[in-house]
């Protein structure tokens, strides 16, 4: 029976909701070691398993399987260093690899932190959210395609009560060994007020990517592209409903966000515009941009907590767990100059249920509207995520 593994997933995270009744503490779990001197090991993971279905009359076939499979290790001595090695073994992609030092310890005064080795470039605030901590299943339609995703490089940031400033560099290629080229990125937001469940958070982010050519194994000559596309906000096909195509030669690749975090009480609205515009070399400029908007109430009452910058998952604060409700709309338009890649917008409503620190069930309902030469599309998606993380 293909249900067979999710209501298996579902069973185990069940579990701590008895266990929580007979008095067993699930959020005191035995993964950190701490040292004399203040040092901290740490073990950390994330495993989510998704059950994805689809209208019948969307052409995209059903699926279940483990959507994240990631697990590494966090080294760190409070106000002096954190260092993270993490990997995902079910896309065997690597994620976090980096240290970082605060700069009081070492220069006995303030002025930021400093961070090196293989990280997430800063335009996109929700694919800045860790993915353990998102509150729909899939990112929305202009994150996916715009965001430029991790890279190697060196970021400082300020933070203050009042803003936050992070400037990167970051160069070669990905730790998957593609994506040459550089980047330089800057993110600035404003945070008026910023107290548990009182948030207000503005800002604005650009990076400006230089692609570079490469050569395969074969001794091919690759030209320097970029490709805009997104999936349907279902992670578990690889149908895309909008796809820019490959845009060569690519010169340079600039994306601007502004984004929003507004948190009171239970309630929070979240938004982001994103805009990619990437410069050829012979053809006309080529932009594409997006929006979404989504907002969350939690009929538990708890306040989806914030730190430097992003959200994170709420701890609940009643035995049965904590229930967050969630709408979110999303757009996206990928057809400029001589590229029709198409324009997309969804709707999603879902719900989470938040059972302990460390387990999650989410679930999602989509209605997508796909348009692209002349081929028009309107997809509906079911979607349920068992997550465990620590």
């Amino acid at each position: 029976m293909r249900l067979t593994p999710l209501f298996l997933a579902l069973t185990a995270l069940s579990a701590p909701v008895a266990a929580s009744a007979a008095g067993y503490d699930w959020d005191n779990w035995p993964t950190k070691v701490a040292f004399s001197d203040g040092t901290e090991l740490a073990a950390t993971g994330n495993i989510a398993y998704d059950w994805n279905r689809f209208s019948d009359s969307s052409g995209i076939e059903d699926a279940d399987a483990v959507r994240r499979k990631e697990f590494g290790a966090t080294l760190k001595k409070k106000g002096v260093y954190d260092a993270m090695v993490y990997y995902d073994f079910q896309s065997d992609t690597w994620l976090d690899v980096f240290v970082r030092f605060e700069s009081k310890a070492f220069f006995g005064k303030d002025v930021g932190r400093f961070r090196f080795g293989y990280m997430k470039t800063p335009v996109g605030l929700d694919a800045n959210t860790s993915s353990r901590a998102g509150s729909f299943v899939e990112t929305a339609l202009p994150v996916q395609a715009f965001y430029e995703g991790r890279r190697t490089g060196a970021e400082w940031v300020l933070e203050r009560p009042q803003y936050l400033l992070q400037v990167g560099a970051y160069g070669g290629k990905d730790l998957q060994g593609d994506n040459p080229g550089t980047t330089q990125a800057v993110r600035a937001a404003w945070t008026p007020f910023k107290a548990a469940g009182d948030v207000l958070h503005l800002g604005v982010a650009y990076s400006e990517e230089n692609p570079r050519g490469y050569r395969d194994g074969r001794d091919v000559h690759h030209e320097a592209s970029a490709r805009l596309r997104a999936r349907p906000e279902a992670g578990l096909t690889d149908i895309r409903l909008v796809d820019s195509g490959a845009l060569v030669t690519a010169d340079k690749i600039k994306r601007t966000g502004l984004e929003g975090i507004w948190i009171k009480g239970p309630f929070s609205v979240q938004a982001e515009a994103l805009q990619t515009t990437v410069t050829r070399d012979g053809k006309p400029d080529y932009t594409g941009d997006g929006q979404y908007a989504a907002v969350s109430y939690f009929l538990t009452g708890e306040s989806r907590p914030y730190n430097a910058g992003a959200v994170a998952n709420v701890k609940p604060a009643h035995a049965y767990g904590a229930v967050e409700l969630l709408a979110r709309y999303s757009r996206i338009d990928l057809d400029d100059a001589d590229v029709f890649g198409g324009r997309q917008h969804d709707l999603t409503i879902g719900a989470n249920w938040y059972l302990t620190s460390h387990f999650k069930f989410q679930a999602n309902y989509v209605k997508a509207d796909a348009s692209r030469r002349g081929v028009h599309t309107t997809p509906e998606m079911f979607e349920v995520r068992a997550q465990m993380h620590f």
